[in-house]
């Protein structure tokens, strides 16, 4: 009697043991997909993040040839403008 309680018993700790191992899996599984996914939003973000980059690089170039346009067309206009207004009240 005492021999069939021990080997009850160590057949539930057998059990337990399996029935852990299969949660052990699952939980690593889960893990796994999980990284999966950290994984490809980061590189999404990197991607993301290298594209604001251009974008600002880009923006960056405009305002320069905006502030030399500007430096070369408001002289223009500033004369336009004086030259119009003495034809006006010539």
């Amino acid at each position: 009697m005492n021999n069939e309680r021990v080997l009850a018993l160590l057949n539930e700790i057998r059990e337990n043991q399996q029935q852990q191992l299969r949660h052990q899996k699952e939980a690593l599984s889960l893990q796994k997909e999980q990284f999966k996914l950290v994984k490809k939003q980061y590189k999404k973000a990197e991607r993301l993040q290298e594209r604001a980059e251009s974008l600002q690089e880009k923006g960056h170039v405009m305002m320069g040839v905006a502030k030399k346009a500007m430096a070369v067309i408001l002289p223009i206009i500033i004369v336009l403008i004086i030259y119009l207004t003495w034809l006006i009240f010539r």
